[in-house]
């Protein structure tokens, strides 16, 4: 095994390892945003709620009119 075998092999390796990182980095972001649209869309079904809710309790207001 010369020189160049070595060289070879660590630059391989490194190439592996950079495409790992770059795998695990594209799983978390994947994930991260599946959580960011899941909590906007339970912020916007609160906010519903709460309109809808609000309006009931107070017919008088502008939204009723």
């Amino acid at each position: 095994m010369n020189v160049d075998d070595v060289v070879a092999e660590k630059i391989a390796a490194a190439r592996a390892r950079a495409e790992a990182a770059k795998r695990r980095r594209a799983a978390l972001n994947a994930a991260r945003q599946r959580g960011l649209a899941a909590r906007h869309a339970a912020k916007l079904r609160n906010q519903a709620a709460r309109n809808f809710l609000g309006s009931q309790e107070n017919p008088d207001t502008e939204e009723n009119q």
